[in-house]
């Protein structure tokens, strides 16, 4: 059987490692479609995986990476054939089962989703898993009835992946969009992204009180803790905030203040097991609205050995905007 790169994340004495390797495709795990990997990108949760930080690989070895775009070589699945090109994200992939960062996969067909009509492979991973999930938690929004005339959103960690993402799509869908952040540097780079305020963290990072002054109407939230208490403490008469991160921490400091006497709404938002039916619908309107040339200017490409680099800086929130990873 031939062999391919990899990056291979093996168990050690004292924690894990990570390595740029030639796998055996023998090893790949079952599935009905094996698919060659183009693209992929770098995620919070890549950067654990790579660095070893929190134990998000559960199984050893394990092939780095939760999304990947490809093109199918094999198939024994009845919606796909050699040739179609697919995006797949979650799943469990860099975790329990052999994921991206490789230039072959295996997985179920049932994980996979067409790349929509006029989207490249490079442009879908530019996107990615952390701009999925945005416009996952933008679809909640909707869904609870929000609407650009019931007031401003606010997104934190706006200069991250989930954060950029999100403060171009509300933007463009014609919110008025807060964006928090910790680097006041990127303060034109969000503006240009379409925010219309850039505030500090700092303004989200003291003990939340149980009610606090009205500030907006809903929210995306990829920070978690007390970030996210400040936010239900200053969301609107029934209001939402859709949480899909934690780079903060896991606790949830708050009240039930808003949601017993304001109406608010916590929306939790999964990317990992999210249905296929929902998946397509996400990827359907991030076709059509995010702004692509947004899309390119918050987007840089590495190389598979630049990974390495570049895990650490992401957990340390040094990255800006969407990376992708040029695999084959």
């Amino acid at each position: 059987m031939a062999t391919f790169k990899a990056i291979r994340i093996d168990k050690a004495d004292k924690g894990t490692t990570a390595a740029l390797v030639q796998f055996d495709e023998a090893e790949l795990m079952d599935g009905d479609v094996t698919v060659r990997v183009d693209w992929s990108t770098l995620n919070y949760k890549d950067g654990l995986a790579v660095t070893g930080r929190s134990p998000v690989v559960r199984r050893f070895p394990m092939i780095a990476g939760i999304d990947f775009a490809g093109t199918v070589e094999q198939s024994s699945h009845p919606q796909w054939k050699p040739g179609d090109q697919v995006i797949c994200t979650g799943w469990g992939m860099g975790e329990t089962h052999l994921g991206a960062y490789a230039e072959k996969a295996r997985v179920k067909g049932d994980w996979l989703v067409a790349l929509p009509k006029g989207l490249s492979a490079r442009e879908a991973m530019a996107i990615g898993t952390a701009g999925f999930t945005a416009m996952l938690a933008v679809i909640a929004l909707e869904r609870h009835g929000l609407t650009p005339d019931r007031g401003p959103v606010v997104v934190t960690g706006a200069a991250g992946g989930v954060g950029s993402v999100a403060t171009a799509v509300l933007a463009k869908l014609g919110y008025h969009v807060i964006a928090s952040t910790g680097r006041a540097a990127e303060a034109d780079y969000l503006k240009s992204l379409g925010a219309a305020e850039v505030i500090d963290r700092n303004e989200l990072s003291a003990p939340a009180k149980p009610l606090a002054k009205e500030r907006w109407a809903g929210g995306v939230d990829s920070v978690g803790s007390t970030t996210l208490a400040n936010l239900l403490s200053m969301t609107k008469y029934g209001g939402a905030i859709a949480a899909c991160g934690l780079a903060a921490g896991m606790d949830l400091p708050a009240s039930v203040a808003p949601f017993i006497l304001r109406g608010v709404c916590l929306l939790g938002i999964d990317s990992v097991m999210c249905p296929v039916e929902a998946r397509k619908a996400a990827w359907n309107r991030l076709a059509s609205d995010l702004d692509r040339a947004k899309l390119a200017e918050i987007t840089r490409e590495i190389g598979f050995d630049q990974v390495f680099d570049l895990a650490p800086q992401i957990l340390a929130g040094q990255v800006r905007g969407r990376v992708v990873v040029k695999i084959s």
